[in-house]
C-alpha cells in the first residue's frame, strides 16, 4: 500500500536540504548589490574577511577555514590578486607552499566593507538571537555531516 502525500518524506516542503538551498540562494541574492559595491563576489568576500582578520595565511590553511579546495580556491586567488587586494608568494620555508597576504589595497577594502554585515542583519529582519542561533544550528549541521562517523 502506498503512502499518503501527507505521510510520504518525499514532499518538498518537508525537506531541511531545500530550505537550506533556498535560503542560501536568497542570501546571495542579498549580498550581491552591497558586494558590487566592493567589487568583490561572495567566495572573494569570505576570504578576504579571513585575511581580514589572519592577515597572512597559506593556502592550505586558508582553504580550510573557507571550506574550498585548491582547485576553486587558486583562480579565486588569481583574481584578488590581479585586483590588487592580496599578494601570493612562495613560502621561504618550503617553495611548493603558497603564502597569502592582504596588499595595502586589501587592508584598505576592509573599512569600505565594515557597513555590510549591518546591512545584512537590517536584511535579515531577525533578532540577532534568531540569527545566532540559526548560525549554531548550521555548524552543528555542518559538522555532523562532514565528520568521519
Amino acid at each position: 500500500m502506498s503512502k499518503t502525500k501527507s505521510e510520504s518524506h518525499l514532499v518538498l516542503d518537508k525537506q531541511i536540504c531545500f530550505s537550506l538551498y533556498s535560503a542560501s540562494n536568497a542570501m546571495g541574492r542579498a549580498y550581491q548589490p552591497l558586494l558590487k559595491k566592493l567589487d568583490l563576489t561572495y567566495l572573494q568576500y569570505i576570504v578576504m574577511m579571513v585575511l581580514w582578520e589572519e592577515l597572512t595565511l597559506n593556502v592550505k590553511a586558508l582553504g580550510n577555514k573557507v571550506h574550498l579546495d585548491s582547485g576553486t580556491l587558486t583562480p579565486l586567488l588569481k583574481r584578488l590578486e590581479g585586483k590588487g587586494l592580496i599578494v601570493r608568494a612562495r613560502s621561504q620555508e618550503d617553495e611548493r607552499v603558497r603564502i597569502i597576504s592582504l596588499s595595502d589595497e586589501g587592508m584598505k577594502l576592509r573599512q569600505a566593507a565594515e557597513q555590510v554585515p549591518t546591512d545584512m542583519f537590517c536584511k535579515s529582519k531577525m533578532s540577532i538571537e534568531a540569527l545566532n542561533s540559526l548560525k549554531a544550528s548550521c555548524d552543528l549541521l555542518l559538522k555532523n555531516l562532514t565528520s568521519d562517523n
